[in-house]
């Protein structure tokens, strides 16, 4: 399920989400450790996550989270970097 819009879709559809220290970063290959949250590659879901404060809860942890990284990947996502599908 999509944590900006709410809605489900399969999981080739989102990109996973893990934060590391402070930063909210991607998992592309939704391989790394911890707890995961599931976004559409959209700055719309990004923008309904963030203005609910859905990431703190999915990703159950307190304090404001940077969100400048993986905001820039949503604005390029599109392009083949890493792996990416």
């Amino acid at each position: 399920m999509c944590v900006g819009c709410r809605t489900r879709a399969p999981r080739s559809d989102l990109l996973r989400v893990v934060v590391r220290g402070s930063q909210l970063v991607l998992d592309e290959r939704a391989v790394l450790p911890g707890r995961g949250a599931w976004l559409h590659p959209t700055t719309h879901c990004m923008d309904a996550a963030l203005r609910r404060h859905a990431f703190v809860r999915a990703l159950r942890v307190s304090g404001p989270l940077d969100t400048q990284t993986i905001e820039k990947r949503l604005n390029g996502y599109g392009h083949k970097v890493n792996g990416s599908k």
